[in-house]
């Protein structure tokens, strides 16, 4: 029995970039690219055409950048997951991608096989965020958040067990379950059983507000 392929709607304003993101992705078998775009308003109207199961979207479009476009397009197809894949680095972009839904943060830089491990992570419900960006997350969103003591942070932390904080640690490094896992010397399996333990602990849905909690509370 065949698996039901991911399909997949490419936004880039370069179409070299475009096409050829496109052929590396239709190589996976289990990826089926299904459209592409050029700028915010085609990449609405592909998405609403096609509604694709996720969406790569570029930051630096024509007109209306990616992370402006990001709540247009979700309307527009309500149940794609959007992935950014920018050259941008500005953690304000970050934090405006993730605030506006978006499932992850690549940058163009990541390798073929890292890209579609993390297209497979994003549809599994997982939130990626590019290495190299999550300490400029935290820092994004540690400048938004309040300082008034008390931080209520630290109370949900002292619930974590001992493990429960170094899977944290992991979380809050963006390592992936297997890489906590490899770490701690423990499977991928009883890493992610700990990381939903984690998120319902610290009353969070997400890796990604799991880790700005940890760094908020000092967490290193």
């Amino acid at each position: 029995m065949l698996l039901e392929r991911i399909r997949i709607l490419v936004v880039d304003d370069h179409t070299l970039f475009r096409r050829g993101l496109s052929a590396l992705l239709a190589r996976e078998d289990s990826f089926e690219v299904v459209g592409d775009a050029a700028d915010a308003g085609q990449a609405q109207r592909r998405a609403k055409e096609l509604q694709p199961d996720l969406i790569l979207l570029d930051n630096h479009l024509p007109g209306v950048r990616g992370v402006d476009a990001l709540p247009a397009l979700r309307e527009a197809a309500p149940h794609a997951r959007v992935l950014m894949l920018t050259v941008s680095e500005d953690e304000q972009d970050l934090a405006a991608a993730l605030k506006s839904g978006a499932a992850g943060y690549l940058l163009k830089t990541i390798e073929g096989d890292a890209l579609a491990a993390a297209v497979q992570r994003v549809m599994q419900g997982e939130h990626v965020i590019a290495t190299d960006m999550t300490g400029k997350l935290v820092s994004a969103l540690r400048g938004d958040a309040p300082t008034t003591p008390p931080n209520p942070a630290v109370a949900l932390l002292e619930q974590l067990s001992r493990r429960e904080r170094d899977i944290l640690r992991g979380i809050a490094r963006g390592a992936s379950n297997k890489e906590i896992g490899a770490e701690l010397g423990i499977a991928e399996t009883t890493v992610k059983i700990h990381v939903q333990h984690v998120l319902r602990k610290l009353a969070v849905n997400t890796r990604v507000q799991a880790a700005v909690m940890a760094a908020n509370a000092g967490v290193n």
